[in-house]
């Protein structure tokens, strides 16, 4: 495990350090086209940009805290948040998942970055900060300790990137005694523009989990108004969140940061109930 305090899967601490945040992610490469979404569009679809989590809380009626049981103390149900980020766009997605989990009674997300592929002086050639070391770098041995798992990931030409595809290739031993299987699953991404696989780095994902026997859980369209707007570039579909790093500059908006909080507390509440319903 990496330096720094986490929510270890292992004995002792269990408390997230969420850390500092670093630069933006440049993603390298795209995706030809993107899945066009057709069909009505409510028309609350058109306003402004600052999106209401709680509104949008009424498309999740089934998941709310007052028809889930309270969790025994010292129990809480563990949400990890397993993810790459190269320059920090994706980092602050799982910050915003992290708050929308703690949000959740009786739930606590657990930040963890995947091991890096790259050496230190090819990270510097591409300007890539230095990593956040407190937050821990999860083992695929620590992966079984979750009670759900967010996999966040930028793409590379509409896939998640390498340094990801190593630590699922790396969770053989898991997927032989099918450890992960029956845990709910979410996704979230970052692209370099519109077309470079907001969709697609999700479907491609997918296969991970279900070789896992995982229980996939999108967002859909829970997000409510967030997830129609036009007035601005918008990442993120009803797959999972998601961000545009365009050259590098581009923070995330404020509708991606709040539907990464949406994402956060709907995986929360379906991990409470999967875990108290078993």
């Amino acid at each position: 495990m990496g330096k720094g305090t986490g929510c270890f899967p292992s004995k002792g601490s269990k408390t997230v350090g969420t850390g500092s945040t670093p630069g933006e992610d440049h993603e390298t490469g795209s995706t030809p086209g993107e899945a066009h979404e057709t069909g009505s569009t409510p028309t609350k679809a058109q306003g402004n940009n600052n999106v209401n989590v709680d509104d949008n809380e009424t498309n999740t009626s089934a998941l709310t805290e007052s028809e889930s049981p309270e969790v025994p103390v010292g129990e809480k149900i563990k949400v990890f948040i397993v993810f790459y980020s190269m320059y920090g766009h994706v980092l602050s997605l799982a910050k915003m998942m992290k708050q929308g989990v703690d949000s959740v009674q009786g739930c606590e997300g657990c930040l963890f970055q995947v091991p890096e592929t790259l050496s230190d002086e090819v990270l510097t050639k591409m300007g890539a900060p230095a990593k956040d070391n407190s937050i821990p770098t999860i083992k695929a041995a620590d992966l079984p300790a979750a009670d759900a798992c967010l996999f966040g990931f930028p793409t590379r030409y509409g896939a998640m990137a390498a340094q990801m595809k190593a630590f699922f290739d790396s969770t053989g031993s898991l997927w032989q005694g099918q450890s992960l299987a029956g845990k709910p699953a979410g996704l979230f991404v970052s692209t370099g523009t519109q077309g470079g696989g907001q969709e697609t780095t999700a479907l491609t994902a997918i296969t991970q989990l279900v070789h896992h026997g995982m229980v996939f859980v999108p967002i859909g369209y829970t997000f409510g108004a967030g997830m129609f707007m036009l007035d601005e570039p918008r990442g993120g579909s009803p797959y999972g969140t998601g961000t545009f790093a365009g050259d590098g500059t581009k923070m995330p908006t404020k509708t991606e940061l709040a539907m990464a909080e949406h994402q956060g507390k709907l995986t929360a509440r379906v991990a409470k109930l999967l875990v108290q319903r078993n």
